[in-house]
């Protein structure tokens, strides 16, 4: 640990709500942290000690708000206490509770969503949110420095940031879906505006497919007023540009006589490190545990989630509960894995989701289990290790969801699987876009649909099996973090 930073000036600044360390506070009043990993942290360490970097985040609980009260943390780590109503209000009330179910199509339209006063508090709250954020990158920032803001927490930073140092180069990456127009059009028109021309503060836009960074710019169409004089196209090269034109309204104005372009980075699986982790000694244990919980000679359909509602395991749970109400040859012979790993339970939609899950379960256990055969393995408790372990046991991967930005786990089964496996893909998860040919894709919303794929995916012949999972590993590992993150930079240019 390092003491408080000295007000470096940083040339290559990240931006995300949760950070690359997170603090415990225990009995004694001592700071335990616990580092993450993932594409951002591989990328950053990538760029070299050369370049002076910082990260940017907030403090997300006590130990974090502790931290930043003893001016303590990581080195090239800026953290920001930003009070806890605020905070609460930005990322439940309007990020989790709002942007992400626009842009995942998750409202149930008779009752919801309702934009009354609180909501108009809230927002007030996610704009200081996205303050605070575009401050301390002004603050942190060397002259031309290149910052890249992640994701629908900070929709608003580029905007704000181009405001305070239109020096910078800013590029904002959507790591979820975007809603169509007219769905996206649900936001109160002010809002709607709001959101979009905060983005287009920044210089490049990335999405993880062409198909949302397409619906970003028919959102665009169909909300900036045709007055502001602001048209979409291509360049020589075939790339996308928003070309800004008059603008206004709150937010930030993303500067006039601008360019933004939109860039597609489909994120890949890290490939080099799911082969090695997964085999490792941890991974073996939970191996052998998962083999006697679903017995000798039986074929795995294995999924991994968090009990996130875009993900849509209870269908998935159906689908398998008529696959063996159809197709009784299945019956003993079938296990279907289930990992729902519990998220945002404070959210009472969520814990709702998360018991309904844990219902169908029993269910389709209490309606064809046998003393020798429990047809659903279901595990709530977060395990790395045994996630690997049940990829590697996969013969079928059964990836659903109703819609997501991109989906790795699809990415990630076919590289550690020993035997092959068949991947059951939504059609609207991002990875469709890249593995759609070598998959057994469905409608998500198809139950009977959904169970005749998994029927297939299980009668599919060994060989062809096995020459899919090495085409749907290629295909997945093809952009792995670290050259995700790498490409995004080096496309700021400085």
């Amino acid at each position: 640990m390092v003491t408080a930073h000295e007000t470096p000036r940083a040339q290559v600044l990240v931006a995300s709500n949760r950070g690359p360390v997170s603090y415990t506070l225990k009995d004694d009043g001592s700071l335990e942290p616990k580092r993450g990993g993932g594409g951002l942290v591989s990328g950053l360490s990538a760029i070299g000690s050369d370049v002076d970097s910082v990260w940017v985040c907030a403090a997300l609980g006590e130990g974090d708000r502790e931290a930043v009260r003893q001016g303590v943390g990581e080195q090239g780590v800026r953290m920001l206490d930003i009070d806890p109503e605020v905070f609460a209000d930005a990322y439940n009330g309007i990020a989790n509770s709002v942007l992400w179910f626009v842009q995942h199509m998750l409202y149930q339209i008779p009752l919801e969503p309702v934009f009354d006063a609180e909501f108009r508090r809230q927002w007030a709250s996610y704009e200081a949110y996205n303050r605070s954020f575009a401050e301390a990158l002004a603050a942190e920032a060397a002259d031309g420095a290149r910052v890249l803001v992640q994701d629908y927490h900070l929709a608003l930073v580029p905007g704000m940031l181009r405001e305070l140092r239109p020096d910078l180069r800013i590029g904002h990456f959507s790591h979820t879906p975007w809603a169509p127009v007219d769905y996206f059009r649900m936001l109160p028109d002010d809002i709607a505006e709001q959101l979009l021309r905060g983005m287009l503060g920044a210089d490049r836009l990335g999405f993880l497919t062409r198909r949302w960074a397409s619906a970003f710019l028919d959102s665009v169409a169909g909300v900036l007023p045709a007055t502001a004089g602001e048209v979409h196209g291509r360049d020589e090269e075939g790339r996308r540009f928003f070309r800004h034109g008059a603008t206004g309204g709150s937010g930030g104005s993303g500067g006039q006589g601008r360019e933004t372009e939109i860039a597609v980075h489909s994120l890949g699986a890290d490939g080099d490190f799911l082969r090695k982790r997964s085999h490792e000694a941890d991974v073996e244990e939970r191996m052998a545990a998962l083999r006697e919980q679903i017995g000798a000679g039986r074929k795995t359909i294995v999924r991994v989630d968090r009990t996130e509602l875009s993900k849509n395991i209870v269908r998935g749970l159906l689908a398998y509960r008529h696959l063996l109400d159809t197709r009784p040859e299945w019956r003993e012979r079938v296990v279907h894995v289930a990992f729902a790993y519990p998220s945002r339970q404070d959210l009472a939609v969520y814990r709702d989701y998360t018991a309904e899950v844990a219902r169908v379960a029993e269910e389709i256990n209490s309606l064809y289990g046998t003393p020798g055969w429990t047809p659903v393995v279901l595990h709530v408790q977060d395990d790395f290790a045994r996630s690997l372990a049940a990829y590697r046991l996969a013969d079928v991967a059964l990836v659903n969801p109703v819609r997501d930005g991109m989906n790795l786990v699809a990415k990630e089964v076919p590289v550690v699987s020993d035997a092959g496996c068949v991947l059951v893909l939504s059609r609207e998860a991002g990875a469709w876009a890249e593995l759609a040919d070598d998959a057994v894709v469905v409608n998500p919303y198809d139950v009977t649909g959904t169970a005749s794929a998994l029927h297939a995916a299980l009668s599919l012949p060994d060989g062809e099996r096995a020459e899919r999972t090495k085409r749907l590993a290629a295909a997945g590992t093809a952009l792995p973090p670290r050259r995700w993150f790498l490409d995004q930079l080096e496309a700021l240019g400085g």
